[in-house]
């Protein structure tokens, strides 16, 4: 399928994003390291249903670089890229809106900010850490990353950040079968990911996940809201789970378990954009 792109000049950044399809907007909002190519694997089975499909690379990441120098970002800062992105897509009609981990803190925010401009949203494992019952474990791994990276570098900072905060690997729920290998569609995106890493490490992780989500505004949006968990999800990756769990407690929106695991759209993207596209119907 066709992939137009375009750019959107926001304060302090340029973004890029890509289209494709036509019909509805529905804008997928990268988390992590990654960036628009994390939805590589299931865009165009979401275009082919229908939907003009959009995602884009966030601020400082990827093909989207910034003003001046990295500094600490900011959740409202990249839900309003968020909200510019769908403004110079889809000016006149509210979006369906998708975000993964922090890209769902993002959608969060952008759901809770304005939702006129949002006709459903799912956010999938968004880790907001301050809705566990003692976040403070998790704060303090998440810092201790951030440090690892700062005084031995990447390579270790990751080996922590891939650990539970007691050190332990997380239990993975993987079907017979799994090979464990980068799927095909996501494999021109990994360099630009491991380039992407320190700069999430050190100025999205600990910020994005230490920020307080709006419940007033996210309870009065509550009907257009949808929160996912992975199926493949440990009960032990607690800062993953756990918030969509007690987010849906507080505002009375459904959960909907998603094919795969934190990763879900990589990892099984046919399955997953089926169960999305079912997931975004009123």
């Amino acid at each position: 399928m066709t992939v137009g792109t375009g750019t959107v000049k926001v304060p302090g950044a340029t973004l890029r994003y890509e289209v494709r399809g036509s019909g509805p907007v529905l804008l997928l909002v990268p988390g992590g390291a990654g960036d628009a190519g994390m939805y590589e694997g299931m865009a165009d089975r979401l275009a082919a249903a229908g939907h003009t499909v959009v995602s884009y690379d966030q601020r400082g990441l990827s093909r989207s670089p910034l003003d001046g120098p990295p500094a600490e970002q900011r959740v409202e800062d990249w839900a309003a890229d968020a909200l510019a992105v769908l403004d110079a897509v889809s000016p006149d009609e509210p979006a369906a809106v998708f975000g993964g981990s922090s890209g769902g803190i993002v959608a969060l925010a952008l759901l809770a900010a304005r939702p006129d401009r949002v006709r459903r949203l799912v956010a999938h494992e968004p880790p907001l850490l301050g809705l566990l019952a003692d976040p403070a474990p998790y704060r303090a791994h998440f810092a201790e990353v951030r440090e690892l990276l700062r005084t031995q570098g990447l390579g270790p900072a990751m080996a922590r950040f891939s650990e539970t905060p007691d050190g332990r690997k997380p239990e993975v729920r993987k079907p017979e079968g799994h090979s464990g290998e980068l799927p095909a569609s996501v494999r021109p995106m990994a360099s630009r990911m491991a380039a992407n890493m320190p700069v999430f490490l050190e100025h999205v992780l600990c910020s994005f996940s230490s920020s307080a989500p709006d419940l007033d505004g996210l309870r009065a949006a509550a009907g257009k809201l949808v929160l996912g968990v992975g199926r493949e999800t440990g009960d032990d990756q607690v800062a993953l789970v756990g918030p969509a769990r007690r987010l849906a407690e507080l505002t009375g929106a459904p959960v909907v378990a998603f094919p795969g695991g934190h990763v879900g759209c990589v990892e099984h993207p046919e399955e997953f954009a089926g169960l999305l596209l079912t997931a975004m119907r009123p």
